[in-house]
């Protein structure tokens, strides 16, 4: 019990420290954000909020300027019967990939990040 509190009162001070210290979110065209929002707007990222893991995750995602639907996992039950019976497992972060051939599940927050770098990410030509 006091372990439990620990982790979620530790967790609460990782979160407002990531608020207080959010990255600078790239820069668009009009046009190209709305291009990026387009595609954003066939993922979803499986969370829990105090996570690190999912933290480091939603601060790429802020650092990329995409709105991404953030799904509950930890306390919506729905959200996380999907996740199970869909992506195979409960193990957040999980992005969800909508694609024309049907749903992707992506796990850990290195390769979502990486993913989401190569899809987003503005190049230099």
């Amino acid at each position: 019990m006091l372990l439990k509190l620990l982790r979620n009162a530790l967790g609460l001070l990782i979160v407002l420290i990531s608020r207080l210290t959010l990255p600078k979110q790239m820069n668009r065209s009009d046009a190209e954000q709305a291009s990026a929002q387009q595609q954003a707007d066939k993922l979803s990222l499986y969370q829990f909020y105090a996570c690190p893991f999912c933290i480091k995750t939603r601060r790429a995602i802020h650092a990329l300027n995409i709105d991404i639907e953030y799904r509950d996992a930890a306390n919506d039950t729905v959200h996380r019967k999907e996740l199970l019976e869909k992506g195979g497992q409960i193990k957040v972060p999980c992005l969800k990939i909508e694609e024309e051939n049907g749903s992707r599940w992506l796990y850990e927050s290195s390769d979502i990040i990486e993913y989401l770098n190569q899809k987003f990410a503005v190049t230099a030509d």
